[in-house]
């Protein structure tokens, strides 16, 4: 018996790409409770049922938006093999972490999605093979690979937890001032110690203190591999 002919699928006036980027949108302006499937749908003009020919779940569109927002830096540094392991490390997280506070919202994303995207694999072998360079065994480059993983999204959030997500994200310094203003009034009295590095914690959300965490991080891999 003949098999009737198969009836061609929904036409599709998006790439997924493109639902992700729509996405990404709607996560800036109103923060991650935007992300939902009626509110991608209006984005795009079509109806709920629509986005589904684009993704199976919510959770595959958020995955994607994740690893939108992984893609957004040059992998390519950490390839860079003429220049030193370490920097090169550096100055991809340093990147990562700018590219994420760049859209605030992520940081809860970031925490409540796989990170397992195609753009989030390449920056993952990338890495890794910057570890290798600096003399770390593949068991030690993955757990290594891993706490600097954690440092970058850890950091991130705290950071994006003190600011609204929907809302531009005020400058570095401003950040600082505020929470130095906070640590004021703190009774040195009852907390000497607090009151006494207050101007310290208070750039917990700067740039040096991400780095200060990171470099003290490959101190100690650097170490690891020179004892093997």
């Amino acid at each position: 018996m003949a098999q009737e002919p198969r009836r061609p699928g929904p036409e599709r006036a998006f790439t997924s790409g493109q639902v992700a980027d729509l996405a990404l949108g709607l996560l800036d302006e109103h923060g991650p409770d935007a992300l939902s499937i009626r509110r991608v749908a209006g984005r795009m003009g079509v109806a709920p049922n629509a986005v589904y020919t684009y993704f199976p779940d919510k959770s595959a569109l958020l995955r994607a938006v994740v690893d939108r927002i992984v893609g957004e830096h040059d992998t390519r540094i950490l390839e860079a093999t003429e220049v030193p392991w370490r920097e090169r490390i550096v100055a991809v997280a340093l990147d990562i972490r700018t590219r994420l506070l760049a859209h605030p919202g992520s940081a809860l994303l970031f925490m409540s999605a796989p990170i397992d995207g195609p753009n989030s694999l390449a920056l993952g072998e990338a890495l890794l093979g910057a570890l290798a360079d600096g003399g770390l065994a593949p068991d030690e480059a993955a757990r290594a690979s891993y706490a600097i993983i954690v440092h970058v999204l850890g950091s991130v959030a705290l950071e994006a937890a003190e600011v609204d997500p929907a809302e531009p994200l005020p400058s570095e310094a401003d950040r600082i001032a505020g929470r130095r203003t906070a640590f004021g009034s703190v009774p040195a009295e009852v907390f000497p110690r607090t009151a006494g590095v207050a101007d310290v914690m208070a750039a917990y959300v700067g740039t040096e203190q991400f780095r200060w965490g990171l470099e003290r991080l490959l101190d100690g891999f650097a170490a690891a591999a020179r004892s093997r």
